[in-house]
């Protein structure tokens, strides 16, 4: 349950009630969502500033698909979030998926009396929601949710954002194009330095033997110091930092000239692409350091 007064849990027992009677006094939006759906709760904070930002003139009420199915059937819910406006007792607008903040409250204003005064900034508003996606691994809806935005409005944290949900999807000459367009560079620096490590990774990882395969052989042979390499490689482009950090140290100390010093030499890409006050960072500095002296 929400601490807004505004914004209530409805089940089967309640929506008539809390939803279509007050829905003749003023605006109900409906949230359709579902723990497991990370998209909703990347929505779900957006909706609520919304709503509260109307002072009480529009009110919110939230259903768990998986705990009232019977809703879902009712109104034809095929995918999450699902968010329905409900005014007079009947369904007048919605929406599905992800949308940004400035197309919810054009959905939503036709229904009102009146705007509220001071609106968040689109584009910091669709930047939470992008990042909580890809937090969440949802670059494909990240970049669906970005690309639009970027076309009328730009800006370099948005462009940042994209650059990173391209290369977690896997189109690297896209994010690269994408970071190059960044204005102020300086001010990005650690970001653009990271995303452009993990680009280099995936890069690298391309045409690699399978992960299965590479363990196989480390299984049979430990000291295979191509198989660990690899495998730190496959590791790194699938964002497995702390596993990666651990093979390429013990692969420094066993054979610290593979590959003319390439272990030396990622280990140090790692900890740019992570930051230098990254927790991994400071602990493996320190085991380098001391493997080096």
């Amino acid at each position: 349950m929400s601490a807004s007064p505004h914004i209530f849990d409805v089940t089967e027992a309640t929506f008539d009630r809390y939803v279509l009677e007050n829905s003749f006094h003023k605006p109900v939006l409906v949230d359709f969502w579902a723990e497991w759906c990370a998209p909703c709760k990347a929505l779900m904070p957006v909706l609520a500033a919304i709503t509260d930002s109307y002072a009480g003139e529009l009110l919110m009420a939230k259903v768990d698909c998986d705990q009232q199915p019977g809703l879902s059937e009712r109104f034809g819910i095929r995918s999450l979030p699902t968010v329905v406006l409900f005014k007079d007792g009947q369904p007048v607008d919605g929406f599905a998926g992800i949308q940004p903040e400035s197309a919810i409250r054009a959905i939503i204003e036709p229904h009102l009396g009146a705007v509220p005064e001071e609106a968040p900034e689109p584009e910091a508003d669709l930047a939470s929601v992008a990042a909580a996606l890809l937090e969440e691994g949802h670059a494909a809806q990240a970049i669906a949710l970005l690309q639009p935005a970027i076309s009328e409005h730009p800006e370099d944290p948005l462009l940042v954002l994209l650059g990173r949900a391209l290369a977690l999807d896997g189109q690297l000459d896209a994010a690269e194009q994408i970071l190059e367009a960044v204005k102020d560079k300086d001010a990005h620096k650690a970001a653009l330095t990271g995303i452009r490590a993990q680009v280099t990774f995936l890069r690298q990882a391309t045409g690699l033997p399978p992960r299965i395969e590479l363990e196989q052989r480390l299984e049979e042979n430990s000291n295979d110091s191509e198989a660990t390499y690899q495998l730190a490689l496959v590791d790194l482009s699938q964002r497995r930092h702390e596993e990666a950090l651990a093979a390429l140290l013990a692969l420094f100390q066993r054979d610290r000239g593979y590959a003319d010093g390439s272990p030396h030499r990622t280990l140090l890409d790692v900890f740019n692409a992570l930051g230098s006050e990254h927790p991994l960072t400071i602990q493996y500095r320190r085991k380098l350091y001391q493997a080096l002296y």
